[in-house]
């Protein structure tokens, strides 16, 4: 039997005892528990016996309810499903917070700090073998087989834009028989097939040189980062630059003409234009102006909650029109509601009944945290409290917490969540094929395109 069979296996088998150990009411108890493999301890991780995992497979169970029948059936779609996030963030590690005290002490500078908070949560994984434990754990739980991962900082400063990239670099040139980088669709499949995971990388910004001399000058780096591996970027981060308008402007001033030849560069390089932080005139004129399909990566449907990460029916029809898609996130203040994944389910099916099941993903825009990031976070002394970064200058209430928010919303979303993403779409009458599209199909479909 291959890896690949064997990681099924114990996939299933956890998860069906986990659920059956979750789930309190005449629709589980002793028949979920008499499930194939049930009762069985698995030879993987041992993500069953974490608690933080557990709790949130819990938390999803006691919001969906679902029968018998449907657990089973998405559980084992989610474990034969290429899974592929439109956005998100691979598990973060804790941080070395004796490290950081004594770096503290030395008089290191908050830039300092702040980089070796980074580094650590992105990679230390790599070099502490209890991290490196329960990082894949989460992956194991999840049954992710690719994220497009979140690999650079928000902003449009290569040097900025380098960072998160290097760290990336680094932590799948370290793990290639677990989670290799993947630089082509093939990539993904192959390690679907293999049994592995892996990162696909967006940039999160458009590498600018702003040394504005000609558009060609400025445009350089947009090849420069594909060469690195950069697969997708965003065209603005909250606020307005030189391509358009981001979301958080009153102003929803559109793309500008220099944010065309940025479509223009992107098309022509082969990398995705992601509108996901972008204001509703410059996702639609960047749809308008892209000659690939094109997305909005992690967002949710205006027409269910009007929120500035929103995207309104008349934007999203317009990526759509690209073949590209829209990926649902799991922020609570985004989905509104009861902000829990009953809620994210909403937002996937008002998008793909009214726009198609091939223009739905999902994607995520949270992360799975070690469970020694609060202890090893007490171990670094306080600091004076400085002013909001320019990229969190989120408008007025645009995080506040749904009104209705369920207590245990955030659980029901947690990343390691996803088979129960698919265990509710099952619920919800969605076909198999349907489900591996908006799963990961989608996803690849777009990436092929793109890079073609």
């Amino acid at each position: 039997m291959d890896h690949a069979h064997i990681k099924r296996r114990h996939f299933l088998g956890a998860s069906l005892g986990l659920s059956a150990a979750s789930v309190a009411g005449p629709a589980f108890s002793a028949e979920a528990a008499e499930a194939p493999d049930a009762g069985k301890q698995p030879e993987g991780s041992g993500w069953e016996k974490n608690e933080v995992i557990q709790n949130a497979r819990a938390a999803a169970i006691e919001v969906l309810k679902p029968s018998k029948k449907d657990l089973e059936h998405g559980l084992e779609l989610h474990a034969d499903s290429l899974v592929f996030e439109t956005y998100g963030f691979a598990p973060r590690a804790a941080v070395d917070g004796d490290a950081m005290r004594q770096a503290a002490e030395a008089g290191a500078s908050d830039v300092e700090l702040k980089d070796m908070r980074e580094a650590m949560s992105m990679t230390r994984y790599v070099t502490d073998p209890a991290e490196r434990a329960e990082f894949v754990q989460a992956w194991e739980a999840a049954g992710v087989t690719c994220i497009f991962q979140n690999a650079g900082e928000e902003g449009q400063d290569p040097l900025r834009l380098v960072k998160r990239l290097a760290r990336f670099t680094y932590a799948t040139d370290m793990l290639p028989d677990f989670m290799p980088k993947a630089v082509t669709p093939d990539d993904v499949e192959t390690a679907k097939r293999e049994g592995r995971h892996c990162l696909y990388f967006s940039g999160n910004g458009v590498p600018l040189t702003q040394q504005w001399l000609t558009v060609e000058d400025e445009l350089r780096y947009v090849g420069v980062f594909f060469h690195l591996g950069i697969r997708m970027m965003h065209l603005t981060y909250q606020r307005r630059n030189m391509i358009g308008d981001g979301c958080g402007e009153k102003a929803n001033g559109g793309l500008s003409d220099f944010g065309r030849a940025v479509v223009a560069q992107m098309n022509r390089v082969g990398v995705i234009v992601d509108v996901a932080h972008a204001g509703w005139q410059t996702s639609l004129e960047g749809a308008q102006a892209s000659q690939k399909p094109m997305v909005a990566s992690h967002t949710v449907c205006t027409a269910l909650n009007d929120h500035i990460r929103s995207k309104p029916d008349e934007v999203i029809r317009a990526i759509c029109d690209t073949d590209g898609l829209v990926g649902m996130c799991c922020i609570p203040s985004f989905l509104g509601g009861t902000g829990d994944i009953a809620a994210l389910l909403d937002h996937i099916d008002y998008a793909a009944k009214k726009f198609g099941a091939d223009h739905v993903g999902i994607g995520t825009d949270v992360a799975y945290s070690s469970r020694s990031t609060a202890a090893e976070r007490k171990k670094i002394p306080s600091r004076p409290r400085g002013r909001a970064e320019f990229r969190s200058l989120w408008p007025g209430d645009a995080l506040k917490s749904p009104p209705d928010l369920h207590p245990k919303a955030r659980q029901s979303l947690a990343w390691t969540n996803w088979p129960m993403f698919t265990v509710g779409l099952v619920q919800r009458g969605y076909s198999d094929d349907d489900v591996r599209k908006i799963l990961g199909g989608n996803m690849l479909r777009v990436a092929r395109a793109v890079l073609a």
